[in-house]
């Protein structure tokens, strides 16, 4: 059985730092790409960043919103995706979501249930 469980959600004040992790189960971690997606209320999901299976840094991708700010990771060993999320902005605010991409074409196959992350004073 396939499982994505996301963790680190809270309330942050703005400029704080939040570090989202994913933790993967039910298939092979370490040939997937991953990702993580977000979605405010009122609004479509949309991407934030991804990482493909080796996990280097060349290999990962941004919107353009959060370059600078975020940084994805992986620990293939701990079947682990993270989201270290800096200068946290209230349009930051959302849900997030961790994906896994058997192929990574941007297709994603699997997803968690997210986590929510706040931005408030």
């Amino acid at each position: 059985q396939v499982q994505l469980v996301e963790s680190g959600g809270g309330l942050v004040q703005p400029g704080g730092s939040l570090r989202l992790s994913c933790a993967a189960s039910g298939f092979t971690f370490s040939s997937y790409a991953m990702g993580w997606f977000r979605q405010a209320p009122g609004k479509e999901r949309e991407f934030v960043a991804a990482i493909d299976w080796s996990g280097g840094n060349r290999n990962t991708r941004y919107t353009n919103s959060v370059k600078g700010r975020f940084g994805i990771s992986r620990d293939n060993a701990k079947n682990t995706v993270y989201l270290q999320m800096n200068n946290l902005k209230p349009e930051d605010t959302a849900v997030y979501y961790c994906t896994a991409d058997q192929y990574g074409t941007g297709v994603y196959d699997y997803w968690g249930q997210g986590t929510q992350v706040t931005v408030s004073s």
